[in-house]
């Protein structure tokens, strides 16, 4: 049994994917999609991912199942292979009060960090890489959006270990490969005890995980 991860080594999506498939120690492999060719915007590509991004995977031992979107195959990964791993609270025993809290982290990281840590990024990070220049202006605005979205994680996380409670969950894992690069462009956003000590406390703790530790610099384990 393997998963097969069509994907690029360096993408946050395609690491989002692998920290859980660590996590799970569900075996695994990277079919490598070089963005520099165009391979994500091939007619053989869009016919399993009509948006031509990254990545999507094929379960070999469900009827080759494909699914993209990578908080979505986060939760397939989950409901068949870890029910019992508690990576989505209160699955295996239907606790309904867990299950709405997960979800309800979940929409956190999309609706409150992720918009400006991956918009800080592209700013900074990605743009550059393709030969354009950051809009500085709007950079800014993501900064401070980001921060100021980061004291309520600090109300969250002052009153549980993760987010969804005190065990973690695959809504604290979504946050590793974007948080990376934030951390990379504001040093201390994350990390800075005497500012925000419940996220600095949190952050160390997921960003330490052997599962991110594996993935965090590409995912290497290539066809």
């Amino acid at each position: 049994m393997t998963i097969h991860i069509y994907g690029s080594p360096s993408s946050t999506c395609t690491r989002r994917v692998a920290v859980v498939l660590e996590e799970l120690k569900v075996p695994y492999v990277l079919h490598p999609i070089d963005f520099t060719k165009g391979e994500h915007k091939a007619p053989s590509f869009l016919e399993h991912q009509p948006f031509g991004q990254v990545p999507y995977i094929v379960d070999d031992a469900n009827d080759n199942f494909e699914v993209y979107e990578s908080r979505a195959i986060a939760r397939y990964l989950v409901l068949k292979y870890g029910k019992e791993s508690g990576l989505i609270p209160g699955l295996a025993t239907g606790d309904v009060k867990a299950l709405a809290k997960f979800e309800q982290a979940a929409s956190v990281e999309t609706a409150n960090f992720d918009p400006s840590a991956s918009g800080l990024a592209f700013e900074k990070i990605f743009k550059q890489m393709y030969g354009g220049q950051p809009d500085e202006k709007l950079a800014e605005t993501y900064t401070a959006t980001l921060q100021a979205k980061l004291d309520g994680y600090e109300s969250i996380l002052s009153k549980s270990k993760y987010l969804a409670g005190d065990s973690i969950s695959i809504a604290d894992l979504f946050h590793l490969p974007y948080g990376m690069h934030i951390e990379y462009l504001i040093p201390g956003i994350l990390e800075n005890d005497s500012k925000r000590p419940s996220v600095a406390r949190w952050w160390k703790d997921i960003s330490n995980r052997p599962s991110w530790l594996a993935v965090k610099d590409g995912v290497t384990k290539t066809a």
